[in-house]
């Protein structure tokens, strides 16, 4: 767990302060070093000051000791420089009416700011007034991270999700967040919409300096655990002073650690973002152009290339992604809604998007032992058609996911292969429709079967093409017992099956039926 930091003012800031501004300073050496941190001030005018600091002070003197002695005021201001003190400020007055040179040359020598009071004035005041500013900066410091580590600590304890999470510490900071694995690959992000395009159009160099610009609010806390270094949080642009920036990012680091641990091992970072990306697209929530950063900034080639939209229903994504690994094929791959996976494959122009996704759905459904089918929209040379293209892979998809298992089905499908099914559940929400499959149905899905499924009978059946032997075996029943239960269906509905029309009716009744509930 890390500590709070200390708060701390700068030599610049105590400067700008109206007590100080009231005895005319003037910085007379180590001008490009205001930036240093002041923890403490001190009164001090013993010439071995120096062997009484810890480092960061700002030591406020009159030089009253030094005043005859041009060697003793040089080693006076080394001591100092070797002490790690923040700024020697001198007051001008009858030891030294004007900057002594020794002083000033030692000073800018080592990069010691020096500063001079023209009208100096009695160093309690400055003393207290610092000293005050840093007590309740302290104190404002502890309640900040307290009131982080509360409000995300709350949101992991209620089982928020890692985007909320990402959202809070967004609003905490003030400034856009990016989550990275340890490849600097973008796993998730929060902030304002606009601010973080820019920050993943530009990503790749951002990546590179996040670690070296903390003085320019890039701040980065690496997020590491039971002996395992998962990624990283930046702080892509922190309104707030360095040392604020890094108490939130390390609070963020913790939560994030801590959220990573209770969440196990069942939904990874970069699942969660594949699922972000992916549902963002799908749902059409936003242009894809605006996407494009996020998916190259998660790793994704975007340039040049040919992508492929894919679904499979009740599919385990780490299976399809695993597929994809060995076969090398670089893409991304989520769980949806429903059980159904989504994938886009990213190939180069040169490469058979046909010939490779029939391979990559022949090796799946080998790895998965099981009839997986892979549904496939055309491949998209552009973008901005990925959102369409990933829809009718999920409508594929969908559409085939109550077909009975079969290996005798071809592994990859496409929009043709799904014919009546697939029109049927693209107008599943249609009131006509609903109530032709009520109506059509009624005699079954009226009357209570505790003993048997008879509409699973039926679908089966109709499914292989009124096929008896074939939906005896499925159903793990005798040929007599089946014929036993189609009858019994055909006087509940009151049709007569062996006739084309009405098998085609009750045919399409039951896709519309399964399509609504579904």
């Amino acid at each position: 767990m890390t500590t709070t930091p200390e708060p701390a003012l700068s030599v610049r800031q105590i400067l700008t302060l109206d007590r100080v501004l009231a005895g005319q300073p003037e910085v007379v050496a180590g001008a490009g070093h205001l930036d240093r941190t002041v923890r403490w001030v001190h009164v001090a005018e013993a010439a071995d000051v120096g062997v009484m600091l810890t480092g960061g002070e700002m030591i406020l003197t009159t030089g009253v000791l030094l005043a005859d002695d041009p060697d003793a005021q040089t080693d006076y201001i080394n001591s100092l420089h070797h002490a790690e003190a923040a700024a020697v400020v001198l007051g001008l007055g009858r030891a030294f009416p004007t900057p002594p040179d020794p002083t000033r040359r030692a000073a800018e020598r080592c990069g010691l700011p020096m500063v001079v009071l023209h009208r100096p004035f009695p160093f309690a005041e400055l003393t207290e007034e610092v000293q005050s500013r840093l007590v309740r900066a302290k104190f404002a410091t502890v309640t900040l991270s307290e009131t982080i580590r509360t409000a995300l600590t709350t949101l992991i304890t209620n089982g928020a999700p890692l985007q909320h999470l990402l959202d809070e510490i967004a609003t905490h900071t003030g400034c856009p967040v990016v989550l990275t694995n340890l490849a600097h690959r973008v796993l998730a992000t929060a902030g304002e919409h606009h601010a973080v395009d820019d920050i993943l159009r530009d990503w790749d160099r951002i990546a590179r300096q996040a670690g070296h610009n903390e003085g320019h609010g890039w701040i980065r806390a690496e997020l590491h655990g039971r002996g395992q270094h998962w990624g990283r949080i930046v702080l892509c642009g922190h309104p707030g002073d360095t040392t604020t920036g890094r108490l939130l990012a390390d609070r963020a680091a913790e939560a994030l650690v801590l959220h990573h641990i209770l969440g196990g091992p069942t939904h990874t970072w970069e699942q969660h973002s594949a699922h972000s990306l992916l549902t963002d697209l799908t749902n059409n929530t936003q242009p894809a152009r605006h996407l494009l950063p996020r998916a190259r900034a998660a790793g994704l080639p975007v340039n040049r290339r040919t992508f492929v939209p894919l679904a499979t229903h009740d599919t385990d994504p780490t299976q399809l992604d695993r597929v994809l690994r060995l076969l090398g094929l670089p893409g991304l791959t989520a769980e949806l809604t429903d059980g159904t996976t989504a994938a886009l494959l990213s190939l180069a122009p040169d490469q058979d998007a046909h010939a490779l996704t029939t391979h990559l759905a022949t090796r799946l459904r080998h790895e998965t032992g099981t009839p997986t089918t892979l549904a496939a929209a055309p491949p998209r040379t552009t973008w901005d058609d990925i959102p369409t293209g990933l829809r009718e892979a999920l409508h594929i998809a969908q559409a085939t996911a109550d077909t009975p298992p079969d290996h005798t089905h071809p592994p990859l499908l496409t929009l043709r292969d799904i014919h009546l099914r697939g029109l049927v559940r693209l107008l599943r929400d249609d009131p006509h429709l609903q109530a032709f499959a009520e109506r059509e149905l009624d005699g079954l899905l009226t009357t209570a079967n505790p003993e048997h499924d008879l509409l699973s009978v039926l679908r089966t059946y109709l499914a292989t093409g009124r096929n008896k032997s074939r939906t005896a075996q499925l159903h793990h029943v005798s040929r007599p017992a089946l014929y036993r239960r189609l009858e019994t269906i055909q006087t509940r509905l009151g049709i007569d099956l062996d006739d084309f029309e009405q098998a085609a009716s009750i045919h399409i009744a039951l896709l519309a039926h399964d399509a609504q509930h579904h």
